[in-house]
């Protein structure tokens, strides 16, 4: 709706004074974290028979091995809708729901998930304040 595209128009131009060493905001509108995943396979398979196609002189399996081998993190993610983007350090989930609801299932590995009752009408710079004092709390282990 127009009045969306006015309201990030206007926080890009209120933003733009911000480095990506500072903030990256990252709205998911219409993104579903499967969907993406789903689409990040199909992508990768579909890049993967054009260039296994243009090599028909190779043996077949060994060139389906070879393409199975390649296949990696850093690969698939070059296919994600979120490619070039960090991962998240805090996905904030508002309204008392304590799930991720199908957003961002990738990037989400190791973000701290931070769960407030407040609506997202009333999320106002006084919560985000309390969650990022909440996420300066938390030591972060990345797995290990």
């Amino acid at each position: 709706p127009s009045s969306l595209r006015t309201a990030l128009l206007k926080l890009e131009e209120d933003t733009s004074n911000l480095t990506k060493e500072k903030l990256i905001v990252c709205l998911a509108i219409n993104y579903g974290g499967r969907k993406d995943i789903l689409q990040a396979a199909l992508s990768y398979a579909q890049e993967e028979s054009k260039s296994s196609n243009s090599n028909q002189k190779q043996n077949t399996t060994q060139t389906q091995k070879q393409n199975t081998t390649q296949l990696n993190e850093e690969e698939f993610e070059k296919h994600l809708s979120t490619a070039g983007l960090p991962d998240p350090d805090l996905i904030i989930r508002t309204a008392g729901e304590c799930r991720l609801s199908n957003f961002l299932l990738w990037n989400a590995a190791y973000a701290e998930l931070y769960f407030t009752e407040v609506l997202w009408p009333d999320f106002d710079e006084d919560v985000l304040k309390e969650a990022l004092l909440w996420y300066e709390g938390r030591i972060r282990r990345f797995g290990t």
